[in-house]
């Protein structure tokens, strides 16, 4: 397991907790294509279990979720789901919960996730895989926590507009979720062989042993 305890793994981990802030309280974040949206919080997130393994996966996620929790009360950008579901409920607890969570257990597994890959298979390959798969487990946790905590408020009920429970989830990987999964693959891939290059990252995969070995 990579540690967060030398000083290049903390000033990294400050930079991509600043980028997180940037993210979330600027349009920088924010990308329009059209009618959609793309968020890019997920990305420091990704790179994080990268080059730190599952602990700073979870610490960065941590992050992403408490300036999400933020956004419920106008600080930053603005959530409007967040604003509407905290002004419905009255539970600024049941809020932080949904929204801090999910994005601590997908940084936390994105980078079990990338241990096991990069073990195997080549660095930028594994790298894009766990971009990609921080942002589909992004969505489905939090949409998933969504219907658990909020299903019964009106806000939600509306918005379901009588789906299933797996069918709300489903239909939640729209158009912008699946930008945000290639945005994630694409960046996360190319930063994190470039920190692997800039002897940041550390893989014990068996591909590079057999090359050093050569």
């Amino acid at each position: 397991m990579k540690s967060i305890s030398n000083t290049k793994s903390l000033v990294l981990l400050g930079l991509l907790t600043a980028l997180v802030a940037v993210f979330s309280f600027t349009i920088i974040g924010s990308i329009p294509i059209g009618p959609l949206v793309i968020t890019l919080n997920v990305i420091p997130v990704a790179i994080a279990a990268v080059s730190m393994g599952p602990a700073g996966g979870a610490i960065i996620g941590g992050v992403f979720g408490i300036f999400s929790f933020l956004q419920c009360f106008s600080i930053g950008t603005p959530s409007l789901m967040g604003i509407a579901l905290l002004e419905e409920t009255g539970s600024p607890l049941l809020c932080f919960l949904q929204r801090f969570l999910p994005r601590l257990i997908d940084g936390l597994l994105v980078g079990l996730l990338f241990n096991l890959l990069s073990k195997k298979f080549d660095v930028r390959i594994s790298c894009a895989i766990t971009g990609f798969c921080a942002a589909l487990f992004n969505t489905l946790l939090f949409m998933s926590s969504l219907v658990i905590a909020f299903g019964s408020t009106e806000y939600m009920k509306n918005s379901m507009a009588g789906k299933s429970f797996i069918a709300y989830i489903v239909a939640s990987i729209s158009v912008n979720a699946i930008f945000e999964m290639i945005a994630a693959t694409v960046v996360t891939g190319a930063v994190g062989y470039a920190l692997y290059k800039a002897k940041l990252i550390t893989v014990n995969s068996s591909k590079v042993k057999a090359e050093k070995a050569a």
